[in-house]
């Protein structure tokens, strides 16, 4: 526990470069879904092809890089919580905790979404992939914003920027999708 203490320094920064990991995985990941999907839509051999590369590439991402990275961000994120139990009677840990579960859930069901994928079942449109990969991005911003801002007063200023950046990236999927018909 002592080196612990006296380490907390890079606990605190291993925490934060397996976040980050995580996070590039989960996007990458669901970017992987999305050209699945679109590759199960084209015609042969192209299909064939993509969908063997894009099952590798999801194989590895996975299992290599998003669920590792995730397993080390929870046991780094334990680990200071048990050298310094008090951040456990802060609110703003609460919160961040809380959506912590929601990116935990996220994850699992882009694990889900991964396993329908390689059963070639596709639950999912492209379209709709695009809004989930953007709950992650959501996810991300919110935790970042709790746990650097952590005071009451710049949390309702954080709360009305994260709303107004779920609407912007809704508003840029709507463009998007409606530039990809024109073209």
């Amino acid at each position: 526990m002592t080196w612990l203490l006296q380490n907390i320094g890079i606990v605190k920064s291993l925490h934060i470069i397996f976040m980050v990991s995580w996070f590039a995985g989960l996007f990458y990941m669901v970017r992987l879904f999305i050209y699945s999907v679109e590759a199960s839509e084209k015609e042969e051999p192209d299909r064939t092809i993509l969908t063997q590369q894009f099952e590798v590439m999801q194989r590895r991402l996975w299992w290599i890089i998003a669920t590792p990275a995730m397993v080390l961000t929870l046991v780094f994120g334990i680990l200071m919580l048990w050298a310094v139990p008090s951040f456990l009677q802060q609110l703003y840990m609460h919160l961040k905790l809380g959506f912590v579960l929601l990116l935990l859930i996220y994850h699992f069901i882009s694990q889900k979404i991964y396993f329908d994928l390689s059963r070639g079942k596709f639950h999912w449109s492209s379209g709709a992939l695009r809004i989930w990969n953007e709950v992650a991005t959501l996810l991300l911003v919110i935790i970042v914003f709790i746990i650097v801002l952590k005071d009451s007063t710049n949390w309702i200023y954080a709360s009305i920027g994260f709303m107004a950046l779920a609407l912007l990236l809704l508003f840029a999927i709507k463009m998007y999708r409606a530039v990809r018909k024109k073209d």
